[in-house]
Parts: C-alpha cells; structure tokens; sequence
C-alpha cells in the first residue's frame, strides 16, 4: 500500500456541478463512470457520526445497502470504519476535517478527506495490536486497495484518499 501514489493523470470531465475535476489522483477526481457525493465538515459538530451517516446514505443510494449477503455487508461495514479513521484522524492530528468526498464507480469506491493539517498520516511502526491508540492509518491500510496523500503546491492542508473494492 502506498501512501504518495497518485493517479495517473488523466482528464475525467466535468464534475456534476459543472465544476472541472481534478486530475492525478488528487481532490476532484472522479472516477470514470462514478457517482459522486461531498459534505463539508469544517463548522459541524458531531464530525465523525455525521460523516459516517451521510457515506452510509449514499451506499444505500448506490445499492450498497441494504446488503443482499455477508460479503456485501462486510464491504459497507469496511467504507463505513475507514470514514470514521480518515476523520478521527482529520480531528486528532490535522486541525480537523473540512471536506468529506465519496466517489463510486462500479469497480471501487473513493473517499477523501480535505484537512488543513501539515502532518503526514502513517501507519504506526512497529504496529503493536495490545496497545491503545494509533491504529487508524493500519487498518485504512489492511482494508483499503490503496490509500495516499495529495497536496497542493503553495496551498495549506492535505487531501488523504483510500480506495476500496465494490462488492461483487
């Protein structure tokens, strides 16, 4: 797993708003083909719950959910753990979250959070299961295809993107 890797570059057309996307893997992407959803968080309270309720309504929306078997609810539980690590971390490390950015096309599915953080998120190393604490970017890693960090020259903050495959 990766935590620099970028897209390859690539015009994916215009966002449904009508405002273009981004390409190399960095905020605006869309995938080919892909739905897409965006909540800011920058003011809100209760960030983490909110997050996870508003990418739990989209899997439902997209068909995710409700779940036809085990491995279908097995692929929203992941989506709905990894939006809770990428924004506690977002809280815990970066200033808080601003952004939350779900992208879906019928292979994979992207979130990112946008935060004002200088940091570098990582997984812990040595990673240690017994002890409390530090295990966010570890399980994005074991449940994610990918994951990595894109920032913008000359602007503050990061943008953390994970990847994870759609349910058969």
């Amino acid at each position: 797993m990766s935590t620099t890797r970028q897209h390859p570059p690539g015009d994916l057309g215009p966002e449904p708003d009508g405002a273009p996307a981004g390409t190399g893997g960095g905020p605006g992407t869309v995938l080919p083909g892909g739905r897409v959803r965006a909540l800011a968080l920058g003011n809100a309270s209760g960030i983490v719950p909110l997050a996870r309720d508003f990418t739990r309504q989209a899997l439902y929306d997209w068909g995710w959910l409700p779940a036809a078997n085990a491995d279908r609810r097995a692929a929203a539980e992941d989506v709905l753990l990894v939006v809770s690590e990428l924004v506690t971390n977002a809280c815990l490390h970066a200033e808080g979250p601003d952004r939350l950015r779900i992208s879906s096309d019928t292979k994979v599915l992207r979130l990112e959070v946008t935060d004002l953080g200088a940091g570098q998120p990582a997984p812990r190393t040595p990673h240690r299961a017994g002890r409390p604490g530090g295990h966010g970017m570890f399980i994005v890693q074991r449940l994610c295809l990918d994951w990595g960090v894109v920032r913008t020259p000359g602007m503050t903050g990061k943008t953390v993107w994970a990847e994870l495959a759609a349910p058969a």
